[in-house]
């Protein structure tokens, strides 16, 4: 098993999460961010006074799947939350050892 987490513009969230569940993906994360990349911030100006905002608002998807299913998961998330500029965001995949179903005690991919 994998997750996946993907960090994406705000404004791309309910595009990507509809493809993720015509997928096929049932289960997910959603959690408000904030960050910089290379995209390091913006400024702007309120009341007269001119300002930099380092750090962007994002949103972080977290999902945990099978093996498999780690290549198309990943194509979704970017070919939906791609703009072609900077800030579009990060996907990273990491290892899961095991997970459990707290109410039926399903354990392992049977837990997904």
């Amino acid at each position: 098993m994998k997750k996946i987490e993907a960090i994406i513009r705000p404004g791309k969230l309910d595009i990507v999460k509809d493809a993720l569940s015509h997928h096929g993906v049932n289960g997910l994360t959603v959690t408000q961010v904030i960050g910089c990349g290379k995209q390091k911030g913006h400024t702007e100006v309120y009341r007269g006074v001119e300002y930099t905002i380092h750090l962007i608002p994002k949103v972080k998807i977290e999902i945990v799947v099978k093996d498999g299913d780690v290549d198309s998961v990943i194509q979704t998330i970017v070919k939906e939350a791609r703009t072609g500029e900077i800030g579009d965001g990060k996907i990273f995949v990491t290892s899961v050892e095991n997970a459990y179903t707290i109410r039926t005690g399903n354990v392992g991919e049977n837990a997904l």
